[in-house]
């Protein structure tokens, strides 16, 4: 079937007709009913108040504290085609951003929610980027096909004690067939602090199945006053123990550089949007989507990445420093279950 799974990323299939249907959740429409858009009555202190219904009465919604809201709940099966969402950055590690398939009773999507968009550290950054886009001024948006057979839940988590509001989002997608193979998509955050004896960091673990690895974020704090990017991020693949079948060459040739990071960039497949040097402790934020070179598994896969340092006297120096990852990859189901989320304060910056 030649589609959105396709090499061609989409763009040769747009003069195809077909029997598809495009519906779109938001505040607006929050079941994404056909014809069910704009129908709020507004309220006497709304600002469509004098306008009536139809004149955007409720383009954003209200996360109550302690509670996790649906975003989405659809029937399928179809394609989430594109999210958009905004708020305040400040609630960025703060709030949690799940995604369920197919009826699953664990999340396959699982992370703050900045996080997804690569605005690490609880920053907001410009991404431009193939399939996440962060647009001026906080305008988050993301592309990754997400196929669904029955059902797609999304949810969001506010732990917070007290209500957050002027929350946007809008969620399109394409009701349709999906080709048999189509694995589902997967998210999982992680953070922990690598230790001098033992300097690596796991960004993915214990996965299980047939599928493709696509995309890490990393966010980096530095503990160690020198170059902090000689590390190798390493794949271990379908029973690889204790050597990986792909190795790279450092930190900052994964992420598309070249002789250590001089400055911030952003590419279609891989980028560099935050760099802090004025901190105490200087941070980093990157990312790097595998969409013309995924990394194929068929039966596990493990994913890590050295923390190593670099001095003049050229000797690579262990680190022992604040790291948080997003993995990102397809797979079938069902998924081995996640590592528990790291509590609020354990997210912050």
């Amino acid at each position: 079937m030649t589609d959105l799974f396709s090499p061609d990323l989409g763009l040769w299939n747009l003069p195809r007709l077909t029997d598809w249907e495009t519906r779109s959740v938001s505040g607006e429409n929050p079941d994404g009913a056909k014809g069910g858009g704009a129908r709020y009555e507004p309220e006497t202190d709304n600002y469509a108040s004098e306008l009536g219904c139809g004149w955007k009465a409720r383009p954003c919604i209200v996360l109550p504290a302690g509670a996790e809201t649906v975003l989405a709940d659809l029937a399928g099966p179809g394609v989430i085609q594109h999210i958009w969402m905004t708020i305040d950055p400040q609630h960025f590690r703060g709030l949690i951003l799940r995604m369920y398939w197919d009826g699953e009773g664990t999340p396959s999507v699982e992370t703050p929610l900045g996080d997804f968009f690569a605005c690490t550290h609880g920053r907001r950054c410009r991404v431009n980027s193939l399939p996440v886009a962060v647009n001026p001024t906080g305008g988050c948006n993301a592309y990754w096909p997400m196929p669904f057979a029955s059902r797609a839940r999304i949810t969001l988590e506010n732990p917070l004690a007290e209500d957050v509001g002027w929350f946007y989002y809008q969620i399109t997608y394409a009701l349709r067939g999906i080709p048999g193979d189509a694995g589902r998509f997967h998210a999982q955050w992680r953070r922990a602090r690598s230790r001098a004896d033992h300097p690596e960091y796991v960004i993915l673990s214990d996965i299980t199945g047939r599928g493709r690895y696509v995309g890490t974020v990393l966010a980096w704090i530095q503990h160690t006053d020198c170059w902090w990017g000689e590390g190798e991020v390493k794949f271990y693949l379908d029973g690889d123990r204790e050597y990986p079948t792909i190795c790279g060459t450092g930190t900052e040739d994964y992420f598309g550089g070249a002789w250590g990071l001089a400055e911030t960039f952003c590419a279609p497949f891989s980028g560099y949007p935050y760099w802090d040097r004025e901190a105490e402790h200087p941070r980093h934020g990157l990312y790097r989507w595998h969409i013309l070179d995924p990394v194929h598994f068929r039966r596990d896969l493990r994913v890590t990445i050295q923390t190593l340092g670099f001095q003049p006297g050229r000797k690579f120096i262990p680190l022992a420093d604040d790291v948080a990852s997003l993995a990102l990859w397809y797979q079938d189901e069902p998924h081995t279950s996640f590592p528990g989320l790291p509590d609020l304060e354990a997210r912050q910056i």
